[in-house]
């Protein structure tokens, strides 16, 4: 970037966005730097585009356009691209009509076209094919991750999602809490395409996190659409990491942006923990003074509410890491934990070594041919170990296994 204009005024102009005085301003800035480029950071009509591209003399972008480009330059994944595509061609479509002389008019008379009409015409009609294709194609990767969804929900392992705005360290936690090796880069949308892992959680239950698109100021309606197969796995999570940058001058901003999103895709009511990430960046008596207050310093806006318990972490050093865990797993009201007594024959075992490792073990004695356990279960293992179970007293085995 070689230079930076601001404008404040009650009502945007209609034709440029810009007033006169401002548009001038613009056009000698371009040509003193030689811009190649102007970018507008608001949503420009396609009107005003070409009313300022014709004033400035010089190609401009708004900042949906500038978003899109860096998705696509981004997206790895088929599905990645598509919405990508999609997203684009969306945007391009109202914007076609002028898009230079090689479309304007170029000949007429009684029963014909001139030739940039007819390209204009054609264009659209390509455009608007396709467009219609990877709709379809999207609606099938929807229904698809629909029905890995409906999988994954008929076993008792819940997704856990991080999100928050774009930044915030997203990949670097998941990278620490999953020990995957995906790609955490200090960019906007550096992931595109949700990543999903198995953690394990202190009470040996497993869930599963995934990484998502982070979310940024005015995000895009295009692109809100385009990504909506993605950012369904955020409103279909059983619990939301809100991750938050807490060294960003505007991390309040942030906040409320991300809880913005929330709402509009549906996933305002699901359980949040606030993770105050980046914990390393801040000045030793800031790290100090605790999650709560750090916390109640970005959620005091009423129209918002509260995202829910907050956790100070570093996803670089760790530090706060096995707190967070422990909240996740206070948290995470699925597969409910509860103390049981398991007596296992010692031939049995593929049991006892399940319940070592999906369980948390409180005590542990042999007799005679038996293993007795005593240990802190899911409701999950308990099924599948219920013939081992020992019923509390004044309980039966059903009792002590699905209460």
């Amino acid at each position: 970037m070689v230079g930076e204009v601001f404008q404040v005024r009650p009502d945007p102009e209609a034709s440029t966005l810009f007033g006169h005085g401002k548009v001038t301003e613009l056009r000698q800035l371009a040509e003193a730097v030689e811009a190649d480029v102007v970018i507008v950071d608001n949503e420009l009509t396609p009107t005003q585009q070409r009313n300022l591209e014709r004033e400035i003399g010089t190609r401009v972008i708004d900042r949906t356009q500038l978003i899109l480009d860096i998705f696509a330059s981004r997206a790895r994944t088929a599905e990645g691209r598509l919405q990508v595509e999609l997203a684009q061609l969306k945007y391009l479509l109202p914007r076609l009509t002028g898009q230079g002389a090689s479309l304007s008019r170029l000949g007429g008379g009684i029963g014909t076209r001139g030739p940039g009409e007819t390209k204009l015409e054609s264009d659209r009609r390509r455009i608007g094919v396709r467009i219609a294709k990877l709709e379809r194609d999207l609606e099938k990767v929807r229904r698809g991750r629909a029905l890995h969804r409906g999988r994954r929900d008929s076993v008792p392992v819940p997704t856990v999602s991080l999100t928050g705005y774009t930044n915030a360290g997203k990949s670097t936690l998941f990278n620490r809490l999953t020990s995957a090796d995906v790609l955490a880069d200090a960019k906007m949308f550096a992931t595109l395409d949700p990543t999903v892992r198995p953690i394990m959680l202190p009470s040996r239950r497993t869930v599963l996190l995934s990484d998502t698109v982070g979310f940024i100021r005015n995000l895009p309606t295009t692109v809100v659409q385009a990504f909506r197969a993605t950012l369904e796995e955020v409103a279909e999570a059983a619990l939301i990491l809100h991750v938050v940058d807490v060294s960003a001058a505007d991390a309040r901003g942030h906040v409320r942006e991300v809880l913005r999103v929330l709402r509009e895709i549906g996933a305002s009511a699901t359980p949040q923990i606030l993770v105050l990430n980046k914990r390393d960046r801040l000045p030793s008596f800031e790290a100090e003074t605790g999650a709560d207050i750090l916390a109640a310093r970005l959620t005091t806006d009423p129209d918002h509410g509260a995202p829910g318990p907050a956790v100070l972490v570093s996803g670089v050093t760790g530090e706060g890491i096995a707190d967070l865990f422990a909240v996740i797993d206070r948290v995470l009201a699925f597969d409910t934990i509860e103390t049981v007594t398991l007596e296992i024959p010692l031939t049995e075992g593929a049991a006892i070594s399940m319940a070592h490792e999906q369980a948390k073990v409180l005590g542990k004695a042999y007799d005679g041919d038996y293993c007795r356990l005593t240990v802190e279960a899911p409701a999950s293992l308990r099924r599948k170990l219920r013939k081992f179970c020992i019923s509390p007293p004044g309980d039966s085995v059903e009792n002590s296994v699905q209460k």
